[in-house]
Parts: C-alpha cells; sequence; structure tokens
C-alpha cells in the first residue's frame, strides 16, 4: 500500500466535501472531538494537512474525553498530541459509571452515551471559544444510519455534512463524509494510531453491525454499492417521493423560473441558480 497515495485520495475526498457543503472557513475555530478510535485519528490528521495546504488560516483544538472506562489506558492520548504538537484538552468525566447505572444491563447505551458526551463537548466549545465541532463520522456510518431509519423509523434520514446545534451556537461538520471506512482503516494502521477501544457499546451496536453485513453482501452482488448509494444521498430527486408535506413546502418557497415546476423545486433543492 502507498501511504501517500490513500492519504492525498482521502484528503482529496475532505477537500470535496468541506466545499461542496461550507465545512471550513477563514478564522474558523474546530473542537476537534477524539475517540481515540481510527476514524477520529484520521480526521485530525486530514485537517492539519489542510491548514497547511489552504491560503487561509483557521484553527484546531483536539478534544478527548476519558469516560473512565474500565482498562481505559491512561496518558496515551495526552503523550500522542503533546507529540504531536496540537492544542489540545483532554478530560476525565466518569460517564462510564452514569450509564452503567441508569441503565438495565441489556440496555442499549449508546444515546444515553452520546447525550452525556454531546453536553461535555459543548461546554468546552463554547469554553474555548470554538464555533464549529469535527466529528469523524465516515461514509459508510451515513449509508448505514439511511438504512437504519428506512427500516426501524420509516424515515428518509441519513448524516448531514453540516449542521447547526438546535441553540444555534455551534456548527457541527463530518469531514469524512465522503471517505470510505476500509480505506480509513489501511490509513490509521499504516500510521500507527493508538488505537483506544470503546468497551461500553462495542458489543451493544447489534443492528448497525447487521446492516453493514448487508451491505456488504449487497457489494458482493453490486461491487460499487457503496458509492452508489452516496451519490444517491447527493442526487435526490424530491418530486418523485411520496412526502406530500415536503413538496408542499418546496412548492411554497420556490420562485418562478424559466422552467417546469419540478426544475425549481430541484434548484431550490441544491442550490443551482435558475437556468442552470
Amino acid at each position: 500500500m502507498d501511504l501517500e497515495k490513500l492519504q492525498l485520495r482521502l484528503y482529496s475526498r475532505v477537500k470535496n466535501a468541506s466545499l461542496e457543503h461550507a465545512l471550513i472557513a477563514p478564522d474558523d475555530h474546530i473542537l476537534v472531538c477524539l475517540s481515540g478510535g481510527k476514524d477520529s485519528y484520521t480526521m485530525l490528521s486530514l485537517l492539519q494537512e489542510m491548514q497547511r495546504r489552504v491560503p487561509f488560516d483557521f484553527t484546531l483544538t483536539a478534544f478527548h474525553l476519558d469516560q473512565k472506562q474500565p482498562g481505559y489506558p491512561d496518558g496515551i492520548m495526552a503523550k500522542y498530541l503533546e507529540d504531536l504538537g496540537i492544542a489540545h484538552v483532554v478530560m476525565g468525566e466518569d460517564t462510564y459509571s452514569v450509564v452503567k447505572d441508569k441503565l438495565d444491563a441489556d440496555a442499549t447505551p449508546c444515546s444515553l452515551c452520546s447525550r452525556l458526551r454531546r453536553g461535555i463537548i459543548y461546554t468546552q466549545a463554547e469554553e474555548l471559544g470554538c464555533n464549529k465541532i469535527a466529528l469523524g463520522h465516515h461514509r459508510d456510518d451515513s449509508l448505514e444510519t439511511l438504512l437504519l431509519n428506512m427500516f426501524h423509523s420509516g424515515q428518509m434520514q441519513a448524516m448531514p455534512a453540516r449542521y447547526t446545534t438546535d441553540d444555534g451556537r455551534f456548527d457541527v461538520i463530518r469531514p469524512l463524509i465522503y471517505c470510505a471506512e476500509d480505506e480509513i482503516e489501511q490509513y490509521a494502521i499504516a500510521r500507527g494510531f493508538p488505537i483506544i477501544p470503546c468497551n461500553l457499546c462495542g458489543s451493544h451496536e447489534g443492528q448497525r453491525k447487521w446492516v453493514k453485513r448487508l451491505i456488504s453482501d449487497v457489494e458482493s452482488h453490486i461491487p460499487q454499492v457503496r458509492n452508489s448509494m452516496l451519490a444517491a444521498l447527493q442526487n435526490v430527486r424530491p418530486t418523485h417521493l411520496l412526502d406530500a408535506d415536503l413538496l408542499e413546502r418546496l412548492n411554497a418557497q420556490a420562485s418562478p423560473g424559466d422552467g417546469t415546476q419540478e426544475d425549481d423545486i430541484l434548484r431550490l433543492v441544491t442550490n443551482r441558480p435558475a437556468g442552470e
């Protein structure tokens, strides 16, 4: 494997996501959330590469939360970030015990754990003066989320590349949203990132693992299915779906154009100027 070519390929996808979704702008201060897994290490590495390449300044502060899980390797993350020479915060907060105390042994901890982490992250972002928060979700996370929502909650919803928090304080960005998980894994192995496993949620992701296997099974028949699914998320035809409320809202917002009503709606959804 050619590490340089792999990094360039991943970086190109991060750059494209940033350009298409306005993820990074001059003078941004981004809180880069590091779980200790392959995805967040890769995200930090590629954002640092972007800092070196783009013709404007933005600031990165790495943030890692030690949730006091059993067997957590003390000091590894702090040493890694110190050696990297990046501004960082490593915080200890016993969310592990809170989750264990609040939930039954067979309950899925992910939702509660995520809410606790989110509150801590938002507090840190505010204290540090950050306007954006970067999460390490990648292409495959988004595709799996799409299918999980379709199968279990009857919603056509994946993961956006960027959204604003409910209180309007921060933009949350996903720089890896176009990056494939298998390439991220190759990159993380080649770079030798000091992976810190999560001992809380690993055994509770049955549905997501099942969906991952389902996509892999389809991939054995349609080799490019993941790329096709990603392309579908970028190529939505709302007039060919069955959400009447969506069409009503789009019709109300669309201004008259030179084309058909469908052209006006598609232009609105894709932010295309009239006439394109």
